[in-house]
Protein backbone atom coordinates (compact mmCIF):
# COMPACT_ATOMS: atom_id res chain seq x y z
CA UNK A 1 0.00 0.00 0.00
CA UNK A 2 1.42 3.35 -1.19
CA UNK A 3 2.22 6.56 1.46
CA UNK A 4 0.56 9.42 0.88
CA UNK A 5 2.35 12.37 0.92
CA UNK A 6 0.39 13.42 3.78
CA UNK A 7 0.95 10.70 5.78
CA UNK A 8 4.59 11.18 5.26
CA UNK A 9 4.14 15.07 6.17
CA UNK A 10 2.43 14.44 8.92
CA UNK A 11 4.74 11.80 10.44
CA UNK A 12 7.47 14.63 9.71
CA UNK A 13 5.71 16.83 12.15
CA UNK A 14 4.95 14.21 14.49
CA UNK A 15 8.06 13.36 15.19
CA UNK A 16 9.55 17.70 14.84
CA UNK A 17 7.30 17.91 17.96
CA UNK A 18 8.02 15.14 19.83
CA UNK A 19 12.05 15.68 19.56
CA UNK A 20 11.40 19.32 20.21
CA UNK A 21 8.96 18.71 22.93
CA UNK A 22 11.56 15.86 24.10
CA UNK A 23 14.39 19.07 23.87
CA UNK A 24 12.40 21.58 26.40
CA UNK A 25 11.95 18.75 28.47
CA UNK A 26 15.59 18.08 29.06
CA UNK A 27 16.82 21.87 29.23
CA UNK A 28 14.16 22.47 31.60
CA UNK A 29 15.17 19.45 34.11
CA UNK A 30 18.92 20.39 33.93
CA UNK A 31 17.83 24.11 34.81
CA UNK A 32 16.13 22.44 37.25
CA UNK A 33 19.09 20.57 38.73
CA UNK A 34 20.93 23.36 38.53
CA UNK A 35 19.44 25.54 40.63
CA UNK A 36 19.07 22.89 42.95
CA UNK A 37 22.66 21.91 43.34
CA UNK A 38 23.35 25.67 43.52
CA UNK A 39 20.84 25.71 46.18
CA UNK A 40 22.88 23.58 47.75
CA UNK A 41 26.70 24.11 47.33
CA UNK A 42 28.50 26.35 50.01
CA UNK A 43 31.79 27.80 49.39
CA UNK A 44 34.19 25.07 50.10
CA UNK A 45 31.79 22.18 49.42
CA UNK A 46 32.73 20.82 46.04
CA UNK A 47 36.65 20.82 44.61
CA UNK A 48 37.63 20.09 41.31
CA UNK A 49 40.33 18.48 40.49
CA UNK A 50 40.99 18.65 36.64
CA UNK A 51 43.52 18.44 34.00
CA UNK A 52 44.35 20.55 30.99
CA UNK A 53 43.36 18.09 28.56
CA UNK A 54 40.57 16.64 29.78
CA UNK A 55 36.92 17.34 28.05
CA UNK A 56 34.29 15.98 30.98
CA UNK A 57 36.59 18.92 32.84
CA UNK A 58 35.46 21.66 30.44
CA UNK A 59 32.20 20.31 30.42
CA UNK A 60 31.93 19.91 34.11
CA UNK A 61 33.40 23.51 34.29
CA UNK A 62 30.94 25.11 31.97
CA UNK A 63 27.83 23.39 33.39
CA UNK A 64 28.91 24.40 37.27
CA UNK A 65 29.52 28.00 36.09
CA UNK A 66 26.67 28.50 33.82
CA UNK A 67 24.41 27.40 37.13
CA UNK A 68 26.63 29.65 39.56
CA UNK A 69 27.58 26.67 41.64
CA UNK A 70 30.13 27.42 44.15
CA UNK A 71 33.03 25.52 43.36
CA UNK A 72 37.16 25.61 43.04
CA UNK A 73 39.18 24.49 40.69
CA UNK A 74 42.95 22.98 40.29
CA UNK A 75 44.88 21.77 37.70
CA UNK A 76 47.10 18.36 37.81
CA UNK A 77 49.93 20.07 35.88
CA UNK A 78 50.17 23.28 36.86
CA UNK A 79 49.74 22.35 41.29
CA UNK A 80 51.84 20.16 42.79
CA UNK A 81 49.65 20.18 45.91
CA UNK A 82 46.33 19.51 43.26
CA UNK A 83 48.73 16.84 42.20
CA UNK A 84 49.64 14.92 45.54
CA UNK A 85 45.67 15.00 46.26
CA UNK A 86 44.82 13.14 43.23
CA UNK A 87 47.86 10.98 43.44
CA UNK A 88 46.67 10.14 46.97
CA UNK A 89 43.12 9.65 45.86
CA UNK A 90 44.25 7.27 43.28
CA UNK A 91 42.36 8.92 40.89
CA UNK A 92 42.48 6.53 37.65
CA UNK A 93 41.28 9.71 35.73
CA UNK A 94 39.84 14.12 35.80
CA UNK A 95 37.84 15.05 36.46
CA UNK A 96 37.59 14.10 40.47
CA UNK A 97 34.86 16.33 42.30
CA UNK A 98 35.93 16.21 45.83
CA UNK A 99 32.39 17.19 47.64
CA UNK A 100 31.83 17.66 51.25
CA UNK A 101 35.20 15.20 51.42
CA UNK A 102 34.16 12.88 49.27
CA UNK A 103 35.93 11.97 46.00
CA UNK A 104 33.58 11.50 43.22
CA UNK A 105 35.49 9.99 39.74
CA UNK A 106 33.54 11.76 36.82
CA UNK A 107 31.28 14.43 36.20
CA UNK A 108 27.48 13.72 36.98
CA UNK A 109 25.26 16.68 38.03
CA UNK A 110 22.52 13.92 39.64
CA UNK A 111 25.30 12.33 41.87
CA UNK A 112 26.21 15.68 42.77
CA UNK A 113 22.98 17.08 43.68
CA UNK A 114 23.04 13.29 45.85
CA UNK A 115 26.46 14.28 47.61
CA UNK A 116 25.14 17.55 48.53
CA UNK A 117 21.77 16.52 49.72
CA UNK A 118 23.60 14.56 52.80
CA UNK A 119 24.56 16.30 55.88
CA UNK A 120 28.31 16.92 55.71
Amino acid sequence: MPVSRRSLLQLVLLVLVVSGASRWWATHQDASLGRQVASLAQAGDIRMISSQSCAICAVARDWLAQNRVSFSECLIERDAVCRADFDALGGPGTPVLVVRGKPQLGFSPDRLLLALGRPG
